[in-house]
C-alpha cells in the first residue's frame, strides 16, 4: 500500500518536468529601454509633448493659482515661472530624444570618400537604424563608383601620356638629334665669323633636347615596365638627387615584375610625389625612401627631416588628394604623420596577391 499510495500520489512534481525559469527582477529597465527605443522619433516627440502639457495642466488644476483681470503683478511673475519651467523640462526631455540624430548627423559629416572602410555603427532605435543602413549603402555604392571613375580617368591619362611620351621621343625627339648633328658639322665648317652663333645654336639644340627628355621621363616612368619597379624607383632617386641637389636614402626590396601595373604605377607616382613636395617645400631636408614587399602587400616609406606640415591648420593640398586618390584606385591605404619642426612620414600599403583581389 504505501508503494501504491507513493505511486499514485500526485502532490509532488514528476521528476521529468521542465524546470521553472527563474524571474529576473533586473530586466524590467532593459525591456523598457529597448521599448523606448523602438518607438519612432514622430511618437517620441509627441510623448514628450503630451507628457510636458499634462504636467502643466496637472499642476495648474491642483495648485491654487489663478489669474484675474487685470492681471497682478504676482500673477504675472507666477505665469512666467511657470511658462520658463515648462520650457526648461521640455528642452532637456526634447534635447534626449533628439541626441541620437546629432550624433548621427555628425558620425555622417566624419565619413571622408578619401578614407574608405569608415562605416556608421548599427542603431537600436528602428528610424535610426534603417538611416545607417541606407547610410552605409550608398557609402559603399559612391568608394565603389569613385574608385572605378578614377582607375577609369587615371588609366586614360597614363596611356595618354604614354602615347604622348611615344610621340615626343620619336618625332621631336628624332628632328632635335638630326638638328643637333647638323649643327655639329656646321659649327666645325662654319666661317670665323659665324662660329660663335654657330656654336650657340648647337647648344641650344643640345638644352632643348636635354628638356625634352627629361619631359618625356617625366610622362612615363623610365624602366617601369621592362626593369620593374625597384629599378624605377632607384632611377628616380638617382634623378631627384642630381636635378635638385636633394639627398636621398634609400632602402628598396626587390619587387617581383610580375605584380600589378597599376599597383606598381600608383607607388611610383606617390613616391614622385612626395619627393618632388619635399625639393619644393624643404629643399635642405634629407629624405628616406624605403620600400618593402611581402606576399600579401608592398609598404613604400617617404619621410624627410623638414620643418613638418602645421596638423592646426591641416590642409589638403593637390598634391595629398592626388596621392589619396591614387591610393583609392588600387585599395590601399596612405597615411601623412607630421608635426611642425620633426619633419613629414608618407605611408603607402598597397594590397597585393589575394588581398588585392578581395579588396578590388
Amino acid at each position: 500500500m504505501g508503494c501504491g499510495a507513493a505511486e499514485y500520489d500526485d502532490s509532488s512534481p514528476p521528476t521529468n518536468a521542465p524546470p521553472t525559469p527563474a524571474i529576473r527582477h533586473d530586466s524590467a529597465p532593459w525591456d523598457g529601454m529597448r521599448r523606448w527605443q523602438s518607438i519612432s522619433l514622430f511618437w517620441k516627440v509627441f510623448s514628450v509633448n503630451a507628457i510636458v502639457v499634462t504636467a502643466a495642466g496637472v499642476i495648474l488644476v491642483l495648485t491654487p493659482a489663478t489669474v484675474s483681470s487685470p492681471v497682478t503683478l504676482r500673477e504675472a511673475a507666477t505665469v512666467v515661472a511657470g511658462v520658463c519651467a515648462v520650457l526648461v523640462v521640455n528642452l532637456a526631455l526634447m534635447r534626449r530624444a533628439f541626441a541620437p540624430l546629432s550624433r548621427l548627423t555628425a558620425g555622417m559629416a566624419s565619413v571622408d570618400p578619401l578614407q574608405p572602410g569608415v562605416r556608421l555603427e548599427e542603431h537600436d532605435d528602428p528610424e535610426l537604424g534603417t538611416l545607417v543602413t541606407s547610410f552605409n549603402a550608398m557609402a559603399d555604392r559612391l568608394e565603389s563608383e569613385r574608385r572605378l571613375s578614377t582607375a577609369r580617368l587615371l588609366t586614360a591619362q597614363e596611356d595618354e601620356r604614354r602615347r604622348i611620351a611615344g610621340e615626343l621621343h620619336d618625332e621631336v625627339g628624332q628632328h632635335l638629334t638630326a638638328l643637333l648633328l647638323m649643327l655639329d658639322r656646321f659649327a666645325v665648317e662654319a666661317h670665323d665669323a659665324i662660329r660663335g652663333d654657330a656654336q650657340a645654336a648647337r647648344e641650344l639644340a643640345r638644352g632643348s633636347l636635354e628638356q625634352l627628355r627629361g619631359l618625356v621621363r617625366g610622362l612615363r616612368p623610365p624602366g617601369l615596365d621592362e626593369l620593374g619597379l625597384t629599378a624605377a624607383l632607384t632611377a628616380l632617386t638617382r634623378q631627384v638627387s642630381e636635378q635638385t641637389r636633394l639627398p636621398v636614402s634609400r632602402d628598396l626590396d626587390r619587387v617581383p615584375l610580375d605584380i600589378d601595373p597599376a599597383a606598381a604605377l600608383v607607388v611610383y607616382r606617390i613616391a614622385q610625389e612626395c619627393l618632388t613636395n619635399v625639393a619644393r617645400h624643404a629643399p635642405h631636408a634629407h629624405v628616406t625612401l624605403t620600400l618593402s614587399a611581402t606576399s600579401d602587400h608592398l609598404v613604400l616609406r617617404v619621410s624627410d627631416d623638414g620643418p613638418g606640415i602645421d596638423t592646426a591648420n591641416p590642409v589638403d593640398g593637390t598634391g595629398i588628394r592626388f596621392m589619396r586618390e591614387r591610393a583609392l584606385m588600387v585599395g590601399a591605404s596612405l597615411q601623412i604623420n607630421s608635426a611642425p619642426a620633426t619633419g613629414t612620414e608618407v605611408k603607402l600599403t598597397v594590397p597585393t596577391g589575394d588581398r588585392a583581389s578581395a579588396r578590388a
